[in-house]
């Protein structure tokens, strides 16, 4: 059996196994630091400042950009997919530019740092990136686009429920308390909303969940715009010609509730 050259003797590395768990733990940038501090007691310093700042940055684009997705798309993500994934992506990255040095190192029976000191790193990387998503909730929650929205779609929700009690003993109320209700209550209530939607299109800064958001609400409230005034119609002509396109508007309003939830 051929000898294998002990060139790590005198150095502590990080096992492939550690550095996985870690990373499970603590994300990309635990990885990052343990390849980067394995690379230097390899005498590569230029590789580990690379790992590290690969770490950084491969951590700042996965959560950052997860922080961006719209919670419908983050709620149908398994909860372990993602660590698993980026996991075995490192892992492999390890593989690849360590495997065949912490292989030798282990069969000539040298140092590896415990798996104790890998979790700690693994959990003292998660609290810096628990940090960060909360720097950044505390920012974009204290962002005046929010502000804004906040207090127009406030004003919305208030329109739409005072503007649905017209359905209320419907069947009970004269004609002229209906086309009454209708013309000074519900219609310019709906009129209003479809105003103020437009004008959350003007607010700068909002994520592109809400710009999506703002485009369904637009239709559902150009819907129920045109379904209050043919009820106004129904009402004014005394007739129940338009009950088929009523019920097809109704079904729309449905379908466009049902992106909203």
């Amino acid at each position: 059996m051929t000898e294998i050259e002990n060139t790590t003797e005198n150095i502590k590395l990080y096992s492939s196994k550690a550095i996985g768990g870690a990373t499970f733990l603590g994300g990309p940038l635990a990885a990052g630091y343990m390849i980067s501090e394995n690379f230097k007691a390899l005498d590569k310093p230029d590789n580990g400042r690379k790992s590290l700042i690969m770490g950084i940055a491969t951590t700042i684009v996965l959560f950052g950009g997860m922080a961006m997705l719209p919670e419908r798309i983050i709620d149908k993500i398994p909860r372990q997919l993602i660590p698993l994934i980026y996991t075995g992506i490192i892992w492999g990255i390890v593989e690849w530019t360590q495997g065949d040095v912490l292989k030798a190192h282990k069969e000539n029976g040298n140092s590896f740092f415990s798996g104790w000191k890998a979790a700690a790193i693994g959990l003292i990387s998660l609290i810096i990136i628990g940090i960060g998503i909360f720097g950044y909730v505390y920012i974009e929650s204290n962002n005046p686009a929010y502000k804004i929205y906040d207090t127009k779609i406030a004003e919305f929700s208030k329109n739409e429920s005072e503007s649905l009690t017209f359905y209320d003993n419907i069947n009970f109320k004269s004609n002229s308390t209906l086309l009454s209700e209708l013309d000074n209550k519900v219609i310019p209530k709906w009129e209003r909303n479809i105003q103020l939607i437009n004008e959350l299109e003007n607010i700068d800064g909002l994520p592109s969940d809400l710009l999506d958001q703002n485009k369904t609400l637009l239709t559902y409230s150009e819907l129920r715009l045109e379904a209050f005034l043919l009820i106004k119609k129904a009402i004014s002509e005394d007739t129940g010609k338009y009950d088929t396109q009523l019920n097809m508007l109704n079904i729309k309003i449905e379908n466009e509730l049902n992106k909203l939830n």
